[in-house]
């Protein structure tokens, strides 16, 4: 089995990010353009990442199946 990596990405974590941003946009009456670049980019890198960690769960119940 593959070790765990002192970094994975914790999708809880990050779905909750997630629920922020949208919740901070949807809060604004007049965006701020500069925060809001700010926090499309930020969203951008946590998607990424999960969709990186997804891949890796993916794999990891592949190799699980395979032992079965």
């Amino acid at each position: 089995m593959s070790t765990k990596k002192t970094s994975q990405v914790n999708l809880n974590e990050t779905l909750k990010k997630l629920a922020n941003i949208v919740s901070w946009f949807e809060s604004q009456s007049e965006v701020d353009v500069e925060k809001g670049l700010e926090y499309v980019k930020e969203g951008v890198v946590l998607i990424k990442a999960s969709r990186q960690r997804l891949s890796e769960i993916e794999n990891e119940f592949k190799e699980i199946k395979k032992e079965l």
